[in-house]
């Protein structure tokens, strides 16, 4: 069954291949994004300009959304001494922030949707502590208290779960897998001795909006190559 779905992101990375795999399965895809403009021309893509920083009340918004997915994020890596506090603001903005308030925006017609689902992400590093990393881990950290909360509140109408994931291989993350030895040393620091796929996390987040998922809320999802919860000797 075709359904509406809005998602913030869509032109790049996990959430490029998301579109994709949400318009192979013929539901209708509200995008949000800061460049609509390179969204694909077809009659189930609907562009929305949006901005993370910004405000939402002038999305054309359809009446029913069954889902929501939010994909932006940022990577800052840096020593705990040389982030400043507009490093974090703007890490809070970004992936707290921007999710809470587009999500507000959406909710009344969520609330309207089928069995409506909403979709996070989070990061590895919020389970594990890993060096440079507490900017975003911050951030993201407040993103899996929203997730239990949401999904505490909004229970039983929509379903809310969070993915978090390791490195993937996306644009975002290029800086630190643009060579062959960058890529195998990332590689080897995982148990399954590989960094993620965007196609396989684009999956998850079709089987979290869709019926196999029903009895699932409030969780977060490690789709780490087993770095959170595995050590090998």
């Amino acid at each position: 069954m075709s359904k509406n779905i809005l998602i913030a992101g869509g032109t790049s990375g996990i959430g490029a291949e998301a579109l994709s795999t949400l318009r192979a399965d013929g539901h209708q895809v509200y995008c949000a994004c800061r460049c609509p403009e390179a969204l694909p021309e077809d009659p189930q893509v609907h562009r929305l300009p949006f901005d993370a920083t910004g405000p939402t009340h002038d999305l054309a918004l359809p009446e029913r959304l069954d889902g929501f997915v939010y994909f932006p994020g940022t990577i800052t890596l840096k020593p705990f001494g040389r982030l400043s506090a507009d490093d974090f603001l703007r890490d809070y903005q970004v992936n707290l922030l921007g999710a809470v308030t587009l999500l507000q925006r959406a909710l009344p017609s969520l609330l309207k949707g089928k069995d409506a689902a909403v979709v996070f992400f989070s990061t590895v590093a919020v389970q594990t502590g890993l060096p440079f990393h507490a900017s975003i881990s911050a951030a993201k950290g407040a993103v899996e208290g929203l997730t239990r909360s949401l999904a505490a509140e909004l229970a039983p109408r929509v379903r809310v779960n969070c993915i978090a994931p390791s490195l993937t291989d996306t644009s975002l993350a290029a800086p630190l897998l643009n060579s062959e030895e960058k890529k195998s040393s990332s590689a080897k620091r995982h148990p399954l001795n590989r960094i993620g796929d965007p196609k396989e996390l684009a999956g998850l987040v079709s089987f979290l909006l869709g019926p196999q998922s029903r009895f699932m809320t409030g969780n977060i999802i490690k789709a780490d190559g087993g770095l959170s919860s595995l050590k090998l000797f």
